[in-house]
């Protein structure tokens, strides 16, 4: 502070030339560093004015705490790591996840660091490497197996982590899911009710956990519903949109060709519909198409097709709130949740 009690300007500039610290702080508002630490950390027996006061010299100066200095301190590193496919869907996916955990975040002494990786390789290596170096307090993971090793991992190793997607492996974790056979079912009954009977399933590869919840409730509703399969053959929702497409024209125009497709990806169903027209086939006409979508898109491209919302923000605001209650202490069975389909609004009306 200067002589009428007004915070220091003249030198100012050489104290924040170079990242500003607490010692910049405690310059800048002539307290000691100690008080300056407590303040910004707002322990209760610092009065608010000088908190106020902190607070308002740090923002001007743009501090953020030293992430190195944290962890030496507490052990902790303030960080909380996304491990996302750079296979995941396109059209939305990754954007909303992202959001959703930051909208949580955000206020938080928590920073997102996303680590993309490609799952054609070894998924094992970004968790490794952040149990390794102890870059990250917690983990968020996506596409996720039954037996998952990396939830044995970090589960071995006391990481907290949260998952886009449910297990089966007797490991008690937090996960946030979307009801995938839920989704799976209500789509066959659509397209019953539509007078469709001969039904393909465009489904997720094979090994992912939301492949099983999928081909359940395909087959449930087969069985309730009265309808039978159109294989899809080796396509699953992971190939290529170019081979998808041309599998789609060729399968369209084979002899029993199905009357109803439900697809378990946006950007995917644009390559069925690509083919079927190719194929000379009317979308609502001669075959009907149910689809799940993280954005609110494939009705602007095409109207006729039935989708349903999976609203992969909220999914991303579970997630965070999840692993931040498990970094906390709280009991993991309590960090559990599942959203439900909804029907988009915007859909062809029946």
């Amino acid at each position: 502070m200067d002589d009428s009690g007004r915070p220091r300007t003249l030198g100012a500039r050489d104290a924040v030339r170079e990242r500003p610290t607490l010692k910049t702080i405690a310059y800048m508002t002539g307290l000691g560093i100690t008080t300056v630490s407590r303040a910004l950390k707002d322990a209760p027996d610092i009065g608010a004015e000088t908190k106020e006061r902190v607070r308002l010299v740090a923002n001007q100066l743009g501090y953020q705490p030293n992430r190195a200095g944290v962890r030496l301190r507490t052990g902790k590193t303030n960080v909380i790591a996304l491990v996302l496919s750079i296979d995941e869907e396109l059209l939305g996916f990754t954007s909303q996840l992202v959001h959703g955990i930051s909208e949580v975040l955000g206020g938080t002494q928590y920073h997102l660091v996303v680590t993309p990786h490609s799952f054609e390789k070894d998924p094992m290596v970004p968790v490794r490497y952040i149990l390794d170096t102890g870059s990250a307090d917690g983990v968020i993971i996506s596409r996720i197996e039954p037996d998952d090793a990396r939830v044995r991992l970090m589960t071995e190793r006391n990481l907290p982590f949260a998952t886009h997607g449910r297990t089966d492996m007797g490991i008690v974790h937090p996960f946030h899911d979307y009801d995938n056979e839920t989704y799976v079912y209500q789509a066959v009954q659509k397209l019953v009710q539509k007078g469709r009977k001969r039904i393909a399933l465009l489904a997720p590869q094979s090994r992912f956990s939301f492949y099983t919840h999928s081909r359940i409730g395909f087959e449930r509703g087969l069985t309730d519903f009265g309808a039978t399969e159109v294989p899809m053959g080796r396509v699953t929702s992971e190939t290529p949109l170019d081979e998808t497409r041309a599998y789609a024209e060729r399968l369209m125009r084979s002899a029993g060709s199905p009357d109803g497709i439900i697809s378990i990806s946006g950007s995917a169903t644009i390559a069925l519909v690509a083919g079927l027209e190719a194929a000379g086939k009317n979308l609502g006409i001669d075959v009907d198409v149910v689809s799940k979508q993280s954005a609110e898109f494939l009705n602007w491209i095409r109207p006729e097709i039935y989708t349903v919302n999976e609203d992969v923000r909220q999914a991303g605001r579970e997630l965070a709130k999840a692993l931040m209650a498990r970094i906390d202490g709280v009991a993991p069975e309590l960090l559990q949740s599942i959203a439900q389909p909804v029907w988009s609004k915007m859909g062809p009306k029946d």
